[in-house]
Parts: C-alpha cells; sequence; structure tokens
C-alpha cells in the first residue's frame, strides 16, 4: 500500500466484473441514444459515468472512500468516471477495479471488490446513488437490476469489526428517496467469533491477524497481575466519546504516572490521535505533538487505546503483538519493569449491554521460554475508575478538536440515525458518556455544547 506514486497514472483494470465495468464514451452514448431514460438500462449501464451526467454525484478530490479489514482507502473521482487511488495516483476503470485492487492488498485470496456495496461517496455507498437513480429516472424498474448480487457482496467489505448496516429508504415511499434518509441501525453481523488463546497453538503465517482471542485472567495462568492501575473518569470520557465519532478504527495513547514503591499504574490523560490510520506520513508530527503535551503536563506514556467499532472489544492476535511491541519499548534499555496499558473500546457492537460501550483493560504475558514461536497471552487487568471533581478544560478542548478534524470525514457516524426503535445515535453516545460522569453534575449542560457542534456536521 506504500508504493511510490508512479511517473504517469497507472489504468488498473482488474477485478472489473462484467455487470459492473464501466462503458466506454462511445458504449455509454450508443446506448443513451437507443434507449433514452424512458428504456430500461442493465445493471452495468449504471456507471459512475452515467451519475455524474445526470448530477447525482460529482467529481472531487478525497471523496471516495473504502473501509475493510481496518484499512482506510481514498480515491479521488475524476470527471470522466474515473477513479484516482490518493495514495498511488493509479487510475481505475470502475469501482470494482479499484475495490478489488485494495482488497487484495490487505488479503490476498479476495478474488472481487464488489464495487458498489464498497465503495462510498460521501460517507453513503454507491449503491444507494444507483437506486435514487432508478427512483428517478425509471420509477417501474425492477429493483432486482440493483439487488442482484449485492446482498452478498455486503458480507465483508465494511469494517471487519463485527458489521452494522443501515437501512436506506422506505420502499414504500412514493416519492424520491433522499440519500440521507437513513432508516434504523440495524444488526446483520457476520459474527467473528473469539478463539481461546488454548487453541492458538505456534503462530501461523497462515492465520487471519484479525482472528479475535478471548482474555485469560492471572489466576488462570497461575500468576498475579504485577500491578495495580488506576484509570481516571474523564480519560474514559475522552477515549469513549473518541471512539463513537467514526465507523473506522481509531487509536490514542495513554499518559499518567508509573509508582515503583506502590506498584500502582495510574492514568490521567487520553491523548487521542487526530489522524487516519492510512496517512503514515502524518503520523510522526501528531505522536511528536503527544509527546510534547505529555512533557509539559509531568506525565509519562502508560499505555495506549484503539477502537474496534462495531465488533466485541477483544484483542486480535494483531492487537496481541502490538501490545506485546509497546510493552517492550516502555521498559527500556534498563530492564527495568514498566507496565503498558492496552485498552479496547467497543462503541457500536450489538452484543453489548445496553447503549454503554465496552472498554477491555488488557495486557500480554510473553509465551514461555520453552514455546518461544507461541503467540502472546492476552489477559485482563483488574481496574480501579476513579471519578474526577469535574470535566477539565483539557478534555473539552480535546473533544472540539476532534468534532473539527472528523466533520468531513466520509466515514462519520450519522448521529441522527437510530441505533434502536427508541434510541438515537447521539442519544446512545449521551448515555454511554454519562457512565463516566464527573462529581460535578454541571458536566451535562457544558456537554450540550459538544453536543451541538456534532449536529451541525450532519
Amino acid at each position: 500500500m506504500g508504493s511510490e506514486p508512479p511517473s504517469s497514472p497507472q489504468v488498473v483494470e482488474e477485478g472489473a466484473d462484467e455487470e459492473d465495468e464501466e462503458l466506454s464514451g462511445a458504449e455509454d452514448a450508443d446506448l443513451r441514444a437507443s434507449s433514452g431514460r424512458g428504456s430500461l438500462l442493465t445493471r452495468r449501464g449504471i456507471t459512475l459515468r452515467v451519475l455524474l451526467k445526470d448530477g447525482l454525484v460529482e467529481p472531487g478530490d478525497g471523496i471516495l472512500s473504502i473501509h475493510y479489514l481496518g484499512k482506510t482507502f481514498v480515491g479521488d473521482l475524476l470527471n470522466d468516471g474515473k477513479i484516482r487511488w490518493v495514495e498511488t495516483g493509479q487510475i481505475f476503470n470502475s469501482p470494482s477495479a479499484w475495490a478489488t485492487h485494495c482488497k487484495r492488498l490487505v488479503n490476498p485470496a479476495k478474488k472481487s471488490g464488489c464495487g458498489w456495496a464498497s465503495v462510498r461517496y460521501r460517507g453513503q455507498k454507491l449503491v444507494q446513488y444507483k437506486t435514487t437513480w432508478l427512483h428517478k429516472y425509471q420509477p417501474s424498474a425492477d429493483m432486482s437490476l440493483i439487488s442482484e448480487g449485492e446482498d452478498d457482496e455486503m458480507g465483508d467489505d465494511d469494517e471487519e469489526e463485527g458489521k452494522t448496516t443501515m437501512l436506506v429508504e422506505d420502499k414504500n415511499k412514493k416519492s424520491k428517496p433522499e440519500l440521507h434518509d437513513i432508516g434504523l441501525m440495524q444488526r446483520r453481523d457476520r459474527e467473528r467469533i473469539p478463539v481461546r488463546y488454548c487453541t492458538l497453538g505456534t503462530r501461523d503465517a497462515a492465520r487471519d491477524p484479525h482472528t479475535l482471542v478471548e482474555l485469560s485472567a492471572f489466576s488462570a495462568i497461575n500468576r498475579f497481575q504485577p500491578f495495580n492501575v488506576a484509570v481516571s473518569s474523564n480519560v474514559l470520557l475522552l477515549m469513549d466519546f473518541h471512539c463513537h465519532l467514526t465507523t473506522s478504527e481509531v487509536v490514542g495513547y495513554l499518559g499518567g504516572r508509573w509508582d515503583t514503591n506502590t506498584q500502582l499504574l495510574t492514568v490521567l490523560r487520553a491523548f487521542p490521535c487526530r489522524t487516519r490510520l492510512a496517512d503514515k506520513d502524518a503520523a510522526p508530527a501528531v505522536e511528536e505533538e503527544i509527546c510534547q503535551n505529555l512533557f509539559m503536563r509531568g506525565l509519562s506514556l502508560v499505555g495506549w487505546y484503539h477502537s474496534h467499532p462495531r465488533g466485541p472489544a477483544l484483542p486480535s492476535l494483531q492487537d496481541i503483538d502490538s501490545q506485546m511491541d509497546h510493552q517492550l519499548r516502555l521498559q527500556g534499555s534498563s530492564n527495568g519493569f514498566q507496565p503498558c496499558l492496552g485498552i479496547i473500546c467497543g462503541p457500536y457492537y450489538h452484543g453489548n449491554q445496553g447503549v454503554a460501550s465496552t472498554i477491555t483493560p488488557f495486557w500480554v504475558v510473553p509465551p514461555p521460554e520453552q514455546r518461544p514461536n507461541d503467540y502472546g497471552i492476552p489477559v485482563a487487568v483488574e481496574v480501579t475508575y476513579v471519578q474526577d471533581n469535574f470535566l477539565t478544560t483539557d478534555v473539552l478542548n480535546e473533544m472540539m478538536l476532534l468534532v473539527e478534524f472528523y466533520r468531513s470525514a466520509p466515514d462519520l457516524v450519522q448521529f441522527s440515525q437510530m441505533w434502536s426503535p427508541n434510541t438515537s445515535i447521539l442519544d446512545k453516545i449521551k448515555a454511554s458518556l454519562s457512565g463516566h460522569a464527573p462529581k460535578d453534575q454541571a458536566y451535562a449542560q457544558i456537554l450540550e455544547h459538544v453536543y451541538n457542534q456534532l449536529r451541525s456536521t450532519q
């Protein structure tokens, strides 16, 4: 994914299914001349070029996106209906060609890209724009023109963290459906069942790195938790807020203090990374800013957090390796012990109890010396949560910066959508954050300004 941009745009045609392939300019003109809008187009006939000509979409930079297995790909929609991948400058003739290419970078076994169900235009799946075109210009069209094959496509195109799909438009409406008219946020998860650590065995390169692993207890591996942990409620509030804003995975760092005498790790501040995970160029600057903030506040780096937006808050094999790397780095060259806390937040998993996010602190015990090629053992960490007296200005400022950062993001959550029949997503967020409330009850009024900013993003 990190290849150098070619000297001239490279046109990639792989993965373009016949029914999803873009028509040439001559074919498009012939089709329109012979049929007109009164005649039915085939699925192959409804192309990005058609949507552009009829004004349902507009060309622009960075307005197309694909979210797959925790990775995000961003593309430009060109005037001729082709797609330019921002990272490399490669040109793709169709959504399917681009989706197949990107997904094979993450999962080489992927055979097709499911373009119209995978690629999003300004946050909405392209298939919804195809539906709107048919409703507008061919209201008598059989909806199988767009639905054929695309129910299957929904299975693995969103983030692999357990999927949530939206019901678009009420099919009983006689008026033209609006693209933003999204109904109840509904569970259509293809569950990833967590595995027990004892079933993993030796490392296997063929094993899916996104496999989720159940946490063990320290007692189950005949150990005591080697440190105590106290986490500030403001840390949980800011972290939970950050994880709720986007359907993509987010990450941040934890600042605090480690007391070697009492063996107490105190987590006092969360530092969200305001950058895209795929944006490797911006990461060093963001991390440097966080390091400076830690230093100015007299804090040390004591851990990290990330989200599983729509899946269980359990570590994947990849998370286990990342946690072990962080633990080794914090240990430093002196070989002195300092724990590193990992936290996973699952805000939109329908298996959660109630509306609150599931928040899972964990640590990784290295494999036995006699089995160095085994995976590290993920264990649950017992934590004491400390209620802060009030919401600090630092936390409020950080929340506002996060709102501004994600305001125009294609994967920004639609806060007016319904999480359940009686609860909007915004109400769900409020309820989840209330579980981390400070003692000063005025916090609710203070946060109302933040919630108003969230409403203004829609």
